[in-house]
């Protein structure tokens, strides 16, 4: 394929995907019309992206130019009109891998943001934070990215805040301090590790651990069980032994420390201690960490109080340098609701809730990220208010994995507060496996379209917008 060339038809744009096949060529698709089309105007003179594409990828060299390789010549607010859709990529398998760019993506990237066309980076990886991530980002990708445009899949924790910000949580992932820094910078003012209560208490794990320096001091000490009175009088009645514990636990139990909610923040390095903890706590009174319920006994799990649990992704495989995917975050909480199973005799399912791809909270969150961003960004961009008030029409997700990035898509697809359409795209790089790929019509993991890379991505939707890409 030669260079790569940008403008719009003079005819009616065409849109609308979902019942496309993976035979489809681009240039078939571009004319397939599945919903009302939306008329756009002649392409000005200066519309047109120069160098680019070479073979099937952006050329090695190209890649290395930043944006360069683009005219400088971006198209007036006042000769078209804002573009109606905007993208979501993927990070790892779509434009990077191994933490090192991708073929074609920085010119994608400079390609949108040259065009005016909004995008995010909506992402399942996580640990660090936002504002570093996105430097990380935009000097790999040679893009001038900001916090505005980037999710990555513990952003939208932040959302509870107004639940547990003056309240205590735990959270978990794969550096404790790390992930402590981070739920704090959200705003969540007391915030423990499974290393603070093995610091406090050894006897909780009586193994080695992954770390040594785990813990720092926690706001309130640990509870332990009282020693028990037997025949105190109480309010005029002698107690039991049993009694006399109870007691003596109701008197004591405000003091010490009480978890409210749980968060695993990235994938967990030092799994059997994490365990352990999250396993004490969904068995707590309320809470408190080192107290069993009674209600337990009674087959009433998870109703006393216990910390509410959140997973910041679901992603089972990820890849890494290692030949063969590997576990991720999804992996632990398998492990989890494994032991949870056990424990329950299989009468009870782990209350739980997920964030991340695929689950709707992200994309909801994501699409509302987006929609602040297009406005503000076309603002910035000289958009007459009317115009950007138009309002985005479609999405279209870029990923590498069916169960995660297309999935998401495919069950969000216009069930948005906006009624946004979303278009899943899955390119052939990360994890993607062919022989893996083989879902039926009306799977939820199968892509509406897959292309070989980003680029050829992000020119099929090009095309099926009415640009023309030569």
């Amino acid at each position: 394929m030669g260079a790569l060339s940008l403008r719009l038809f003079t005819r009616p744009g065409v849109v609308g995907c979902r019942s496309l096949s993976r035979s489809s060529t681009v240039a078939t698709a571009a004319l397939i019309n599945k919903r009302s089309p939306s008329l756009l105007r002649p392409p000005p003179p200066s519309l047109v992206a120069t160098r680019g594409l070479k073979d099937e990828t952006f050329s090695k060299e190209a890649s290395t130019l930043g944006k360069r390789w683009i005219r400088p010549d971006a198209p007036s607010p006042s000769e078209w009109e804002a573009p109606s859709f905007a993208f979501a990529f993927d990070i790892d398998g779509v434009l990077l891998h191994e933490r090192e760019p991708l073929e074609g993506a920085a010119q994608v990237l400079a390609l949108l943001d040259h065009y005016h066309i909004p995008f995010i980076l909506l992402t399942n990886g996580g640990g660090k934070f936002e504002r570093d991530r996105v430097a990380e980002l935009n000097q790999k990708l040679h893009s001038n990215m900001t916090t505005d445009n980037f999710c990555q899949s513990h952003t939208p924790f932040q959302e509870l805040l107004p639940e547990y910000a003056d309240k205590t949580i735990l959270v978990t992932g794969s550096d404790y301090e790390k992930c402590r820094q981070i739920m704090q910078g959200y705003g969540f003012r007391s915030v423990v590790t499974p290393g603070d209560i093995f610091t406090a208490k050894p006897e909780v794990f009586p193994f080695e651990t992954v770390g040594k320096e785990m813990g720092k001091p926690l706001p309130k000490p640990l509870w332990t069980p009282p020693k028990v009175v037997e025949g105190e009088t109480v309010k005029g009645k002698v107690l039991s032994a049993e009694e006399a514990e109870k007691e003596e636990e109701e008197k004591r139990l405000g003091e010490h420390l009480k978890i409210d909610a749980m968060f695993v923040l990235n994938d967990p390095r030092d799994w059997a201690l994490d365990v352990q903890v999250f396993m004490d706590l969904l068995q707590s009174k309320q809470g408190y960490v080192g107290t069993y319920s009674e209600e337990n006994n009674r087959g009433n799990w998870q109703g006393d109080g216990q910390p509410k649990l959140f997973f910041s992704n679901s992603d089972l495989i990820w890849a890494a340098k290692y030949h063969l995917p590997r576990f991720g975050q999804g992996a632990f909480q398998h492990a989890l609701v494994g032991i949870w199973k056990e424990v329950t005799e299989g009468k009870a399912e782990l209350k739980r809730t997920s964030f991340g791809k695929p689950h709707r909270e992200t994309y909801e969150y994501a699409e509302e990220m987006l929609v602040r961003h297009r406005e503000e960004w076309l603002k910035s961009k000289g958009y007459p208010q009317k115009v950007v008030r138009q309002g985005l029409k479609r999405v279209y997700m870029v990923g590498d994995n069916p169960e995660s990035d297309i999935a998401g898509a495919n069950d969000y697809d216009g069930k948005g507060k906006y009624g946004t359409e979303w278009v899943s795209l899955l390119v052939e790089t990360g994890v993607y496996n062919e022989l893996r790929m083989n879902f039926k019509e009306g799977d939820v993991r199968k892509a509406d379209v897959v292309r070989k890379n980003v680029a050829e991505a992000i020119k099929w939707a090009l095309m099926n917008e009415g640009w023309k890409v030569e």
